[in-house]
């Protein structure tokens, strides 16, 4: 069974703002795209490599199944993976 990975989002100048977790680095993008963020680069703990993708987020209505609590309109991520690089450090 995989285990859940944490993926640190960087901003354009490299610093790590956050962390987000997921068994594959679109679980991490989709939860980053759902809190507003659109250009994604995501450095895989552990490793060298930095996960790319392009992130938005719309609000549509919610399902016909969903329970009573949920809002009428709710937030859908969506992603596209555009690439992976290598860091030289980290």
């Amino acid at each position: 069974m995989a285990e859940k990975r944490n993926f640190a989002l960087r901003d354009a100048k490299g610093n790590e703002i956050g962390v987000f977790c997921g068994k594959q680095p679109r679980q991490a993008a989709l939860k980053a795209a759902n809190r507003g963020f659109t250009d994604i680069r995501l450095r895989e703990r552990g490793t060298k490599k930095v996960h790319l993708f392009q992130g938005e987020r719309k609000q549509v209505t919610k399902p016909s199944n969903a329970p009573g609590w949920m809002p009428a309109k709710i937030w859908k991520p969506n992603v596209k993976k555009v690439g992976i690089e290598k860091l030289e450090e980290f």
